[in-house]
């Protein structure tokens, strides 16, 4: 077995970015589908990883960075969302909430349905639902304990974490397709000569030049670590109470509540430029390490009927980007943008969705609407959303009698 430390698992990851760069560039179906760049040198890392375990050589990797890495992403999302701009996006971020609403009800309709059909433990079909495709690999640890526990499901938690996997690994490759299929319908911002270019705001193109100088860098580092600090001891303080939130949503919380604060009283103006920049930076390692230490061993567990789940699962993400959220958003490149979005948290996590409209605002344009709206619902109203969903499922009579 081989083994990284913290600094041999940053440089991996620090190749890793690297290299999907380099695949990106050259290889023409990434380009074409916008596959974002820490999906195609994650995966590619992983799928090496696979067949050197097959050799009974394993890689084991200090995850240790992840965790600080997406609670920075976060507070960068938080820190870079003041309300007027909010207030402005209010009607459309209902509308998308409804179109995430929809579909979190319809992959629980689908997974308690195929598992039916296939002899299945219906529970099995609600944890390839919403638990852990819309929830991700937390959510699904932790209704796979509830379900191995209360309701005396086998290797519950397995298969959630099985599930997760699967669904990140899916709602990085669809998101990229799904656009490009949606752009060619719509006329895309900024592709008329006489049009003067939409520069980039937050998270769009992070591969446009900023300019940034050290000392405010060093501010944006330092809110950046009060949100951080600030966000896990609201966690903590909240931790068992019926307020319970997960500690990314806290996090995010706090840079909402300094940017706005600061702002409101004429103490300080946070400078997007270096929020985007750490932003973007921790997004892109958090994907790289969380891609390349996948176990896709575990996904060979999936018996052939949960392989069947998932796999027409991410059919029905794909068909609902298309036909439901592509529409009720607009039917415009906007609308695209957000297509690939939802794709990326509607099958994995809210980094997979912003990594998916990066790869096609850097292509094709910024969309300023789509990196308002999506970390909003994904990061504040997602989890919250599926709890409720998931428990009004488990209070059927069709799952009391289990």
């Amino acid at each position: 077995m081989i083994q990284l430390d913290f600094y041999g698992t940053l440089v991996a990851a620090s190749l890793v970015l690297l290299l999907g760069r380099g695949l990106v560039t050259r290889v023409g179906v990434l380009r074409n589908f916008n596959i974002p760049e820490p999906v195609a040198g994650g995966l590619l890392v992983a799928l090496v990883l696979l067949v050197l375990r097959a050799l009974d050589i394993e890689v084991r990797f200090d995850t240790s960075l992840q965790a600080p890495l997406m609670l920075a992403f976060f507070a960068t999302i938080g820190l870079s969302a003041d309300f007027a701009s909010l207030k402005k996006g209010g009607r459309v971020v209902g509308i998308f909430l409804l179109a995430v609403t929809g579909l979190l009800i319809l992959q629980n309709a689908m997974g308690i349905g195929l598992a039916t059909m296939l002899g299945l433990d219906p529970l099995m079909g609600l944890l390839t639902g919403s638990i852990t495709l819309a929830g991700g690999h937390g959510t699904g640890a932790a209704w796979g304990t509830v379900f191995s526990e209360k309701y005396g499901l086998a290797s519950a938690s397995e298969l959630a974490i099985a599930s997760a996997t699967f669904g990140l690994v899916l709602g990085g490759l669809i998101g990229g397709p799904v656009a490009r299929l949606l752009i060619k319908r719509v006329e895309v911002p900024g592709c008329h000569p006489q049009e003067a270019p939409r520069l980039p705001k937050g998270f769009e193109q992070p591969n446009k030049e900023r300019s940034i100088t050290p000392f405010s860098f060093i501010e944006t580092l330092a809110l950046i670590a009060v949100s951080l600090l600030v966000g896990n001891l609201l966690n903590g303080l909240l931790h068992g109470t019926a307020f319970e939130l997960p500690t990314f949503v806290c996090v995010l919380f706090v840079g909402v509540v300094l940017r706005n604060g600061l702002s409101a009283f004429g103490l300080y103006q946070v400078f997007e430029r270096e929020v985007s920049v750490l932003g973007n930076v921790s997004l892109s390692l958090f994907l790289a390490i969380a891609l390349m230490s996948l176990k896709l061993w575990d996904l060979a567990a999936l018996a052939l009927p949960i392989f069947i789940i998932l796999a027409v699962q991410t059919l029905v993400m794909a068909l609902f980007a298309v036909f439901v959220t592509f529409r009720v958003m607009g039917r415009n490149y906007d609308a695209a943008v957000l297509a690939a979005g939802h794709c990326g948290f509607g099958l994995g996590a809210t980094p997979t969705a912003i990594a998916n409209m990066q790869a096609v605002t850097q292509r094709y344009g910024p969309s300023q609407i789509a990196f308002l709206v999506v970390p909003m619902v994904g990061a504040f109203f997602i989890d919250i959303i599926n709890v409720i969903v998931i428990k009004l499922y488990l209070a059927l009579p069709f799952f009391a009698a289990v």
